[in-house]
């Protein structure tokens, strides 16, 4: 039997890299090694985080005035090396979910946080309308989470770039999704394991100019500087996940691109946003401009049913669709590796459901 994997992260990875990964993981480019099991100082690992970073490059467009680095720890590390590296006296914050709430938290250690923008008084339902945010003149930077895992809600449209208060945006939920103009971004950071590969690291993209604020009393490991300047080499990296990254963005390419790429996360969030408001049964949370096209989150008339539709789910193939502990409720996380053929097959067991319990 066929298993889509719904899980909101560690999420599924595109057959075809995993496939790759097992064919080469005792002897890597006839090495007669794992690629676990050689120096990262060595020619074949050097080769492979050399096209991880050029594939990155090529389909986020990004331009040399910015670094991309590979620093383990995940997107939770950044929420506190971003304002040890970045913060002066105060920065701005748009808290409109879990992981942003966590942010803020981790912030507040390092300075003062102002929250320009938020969605809590209304159980995070919506992304806050960005032309009422009031931006601190003297704010560091402004921090935002573009697409929120556990809400399924998502930033549709981004606030202006400013040079003053630049914008770092966490994208762990959305990143290479769609198209994004890097350039608007002072930074743009996410963790792996939802859209470009396996947990245990973040992805960093990173304004070189921005990068320069660093004070020298930050710990060297904790120090961007430090990444870019050792093209994320500085201690043994995660070479695995490196590795598996770099195998995803291959795959990417072949696929036409992060622009072919959205057109078939388009499909695929419409088909299910459809099926839900054609029904009598299933219900969205979340304001329909603010809906994630990465995790679709939707309720049922009572928990016993959607603790049925989780169980029946599973037994058809179709895991990971338990909601968020936090909030409850069913939710379907369509990341890029997640093929139509899976939502289809959801979506054909969600009006079965229906029809036998509505």
């Amino acid at each position: 039997m066929k298993v889509y994997n719904f899980s909101a992260g560690p999420a599924m990875l595109p057959e075809d890299v995993m496939k790759k990964a097992q064919s080469e993981f005792c002897n890597y480019a006839d090495s007669g090694s794992g690629i676990m099991e050689l120096s990262h100082r060595g020619p074949q690992f050097s080769a492979v985080i050399e096209q991880a970073e050029s594939n990155i490059r090529e389909l986020m467009n990004i331009s040399d005035d910015y670094a991309v680095c590979f620093i383990q720890g995940g997107a939770s590390m950044q929420f506190a090396m971003i304002p040890m590296n970045l913060m002066g006296e105060c920065a701005d914050y748009a808290d409109t979910g879990t992981w942003a709430a966590k942010a803020v938290k981790e912030a507040k250690g390092f300075g003062d946080v102002n929250i320009i923008a938020s969605s809590k008084a209304t159980n995070y339902d919506q992304i806050p309308v960005i032309r009422h945010w009031k931006p601190t003149k003297n704010a560091s930077y402004l921090h935002l989470t573009s697409n929120n895992t556990v809400a399924g809600t998502q930033y549709h449209s981004f606030p202006p770039a400013s040079k003053t208060a630049p914008i770092i945006a966490d994208m762990s939920s959305d990143i290479m999704s769609r198209v994004v103009n890097v350039n608007e971004f002072g930074m743009i950071y996410a963790g792996a394991q939802k859209n470009i590969g396996p947990s245990g690291m973040a992805l960093v993209i990173i304004s070189k100019d921005l990068a320069e604020r660093v004070p020298s009393t930050v710990p060297t490991m904790l120090q961007y500087k430090t990444y870019i300047e050792k093209q994320s080499m500085f201690n043994t990296p995660p070479t695995f996940a490196i590795y598996m990254v770099k195998l995803v963005t291959d795959w990417f390419k072949t696929q036409g691109g992060i622009a072919a790429i959205e057109e078939i996360n388009d499909i695929k969030s419409e088909c299910l946003y459809e099926t839900l408001d054609s029904s009598g049964f299933y219900t969205s949370p979340i304001k329909g401009g603010s809906r994630s096209k990465m995790n679709v989150v939707f309720r049922m008339p009572n928990e016993e049913l959607e603790a049925k539709f989780v169980k029946e789910a599973a037994a058809q193939g179709m895991s990971g669709l338990k909601g968020h502990r936090s909030v409850g409720g069913i939710r379907a996380s369509i990341y890029n590796a997640m093929p139509l053929a899976g939502v289809e097959t959801l979506v054909d067991f969600m009006i079965e459901f229906e029809n036998k319990n509505g």
